[in-house]
């Protein structure tokens, strides 16, 4: 299986957050939350085989977690994790799909462009190339290495 890995030039980005978020810390509480949000995005997606969301996944201190919300309640998380002061990866991502019209795949990575570009980093990598990203603006296929 191969796959297409892609990134979001930021510079070419000029969103601003659509959606009610908020950076969350690594307590017992916020992670029981996200975990409880990635199991009912993985219950809704019918994944056949699902990695498990370990707790310490939350404690990298390279890590941000973004929490969004609905209502004032937890519907989405992003785990996205830095590598220096320019480049960081959008790690994990889950929603409940509690109103699939709210299409939070989308507006939630619209808004960690517009997080990420206020905070002067040049890139956020994505991995896998899914269709629905293609509709970001400074979306890049990377290249082969040469």
């Amino acid at each position: 299986m191969s796959y297409l890995f892609a990134r979001i030039d930021l510079d070419k980005t000029d969103y601003t957050p659509s959606i009610d978020y908020r950076y969350l810390l690594d307590t017992p509480k916020n992670i029981l939350a996200c975990q409880e949000v990635y199991r009912a995005y993985c219950v809704y997606k019918k994944f056949p085989s699902v990695m498990p969301m370990f707790a310490g996944r939350f404690l990298d201190m390279n890590t941000d977690i973004i929490g969004y919300y609905d209502q004032d309640q937890l519907v989405a998380f992003s785990l996205i994790r830095r590598y220096d002061k320019e480049n960081a990866l959008c790690d994990q991502f889950a929603w409940t799909y509690h109103n699939p019209k709210l299409r939070l795949g989308i507006e939630t990575l619209k808004t960690e462009c517009a997080i990420y570009k206020s905070r002067k980093f040049k890139y956020l990598y994505l991995e896998q190339a899914h269709l629905y990203k293609t509709e970001i603006n400074g979306f890049e296929i990377l290249g082969p290495m040469e």
